[in-house]
């Protein structure tokens, strides 16, 4: 564990600070109640909360540890058993798999909720810029502290790997950015290929005599093959960016695609078999995409 004196020089912790947070501690006990009620209403809004808080004992004792903690913010000693307390919640947060920004998200209601409380507490402006000053500190040495387990935990990981292992794993990080940048490339390709299939559907509707109606109804069809093209490829800057992949974009883009060939079949009596096979695949994929969209909204995947 990182020396904890290191740790208060480094955010420039002092008595000062210290003395700020006791004097504070009255007032936030007196909130507390008010606190934990409003954590719990915005963790709930995670997800995957339920998955960590399974039924009314952990959740009781869950509230209870919060409460406490919260409270402890304000003690006015942080010593080397505050920080041990810190490192064995975060060895918890790591133990259970909690993803690090859940912890990094419920920092910043904590955040927002002290503030605020002191804002509405107001006395003079010199106090005022104290006491922000202190809680912004604690509560960055708090979240560095919990944050510290996961650091260990990943470095733990890879230090205990052999030496072909970790070239193998390095290789392989790098082999899959490229992938990723690879993709990215060939979906705006794909994109730049939907806008010429766009632009081609309007020279017909114009210049043949395939019908205004038939021009129409293909036209909208690659103006939704381009749309679900667009959303692909924002979903996969967001990857890049370190976020989850959404395969709901793929089903998106499939199921445009169908849908434009229904758009351009609805008007042939002689597609009538390929026509309802293609609904067929529509409304299959169209129930994959609400069992993923039903599945991230319950948290479980």
């Amino acid at each position: 564990m990182q020396h904890y004196q290191s740790l208060k020089e480094d955010y420039k912790f002092t008595q000062e600070n210290a003395q700020i947070l006791k004097d504070l501690q009255p007032f936030m006990q007196e909130l507390a109640d008010e606190f934990i009620d409003e954590f719990y209403d915005y963790i709930w809004g995670f997800g995957k909360t339920a998955t960590f808080l399974k039924n009314k004992e952990i959740i009781a004792y869950h509230r209870t540890k919060i409460k406490e903690w919260f409270i402890n913010l304000f003690n006015g000693k942080y010593d080397l058993p505050y920080f041990l307390y810190l490192y064995k919640i975060g060895e918890v947060h790591v133990k259970i798999g909690l993803p690090t920004h859940y912890v990094n998200s419920a920092f910043s209601f904590v955040r927002t909720f002290v503030f605020k409380r002191i804002e509405d507490n107001y006395k003079d402006k010199e106090n005022h810029i104290l006491e922000i000053q202190a809680v912004g500190k604690i509560i960055d040495m708090n979240l560095d502290m919990l944050t510290s387990s996961y650091r260990e935990e990943e470095l733990g990981k890879f230090l205990s790997l052999s030496k072909v292992e970790k070239n193998i794993l390095t290789g392989l990080k790098k082999f899959n950015s490229y992938v990723n940048y690879f993709l990215a490339g060939a979906l705006a390709l794909v994109a730049f290929f939907a806008i010429g299939l766009f632009a081609y559907d309007i020279y017909l509707l114009f210049f043949s005599d395939k019908g205004i109606e038939k021009g129409i109804l293909t036209v909208l069809g690659s103006l939704l093959v381009l749309w679900a093209a667009i959303e692909l490829i924002h979903e996969e800057i967001n990857h890049l960016q370190g976020k989850g992949f959404a395969i709901g974009a793929f089903i998106m883009l499939a199921m445009a695609a169908l849908i434009r060939k229904v758009l351009i079949y609805s008007l042939s009596s002689e597609k009538g078999e390929d026509l309802l096979t293609i609904a067929v695949v529509i409304v299959c994929l169209a129930i994959a995409y609400w069992l993923m969209g039903t599945k991230k909204r319950i948290g479980i995947g």
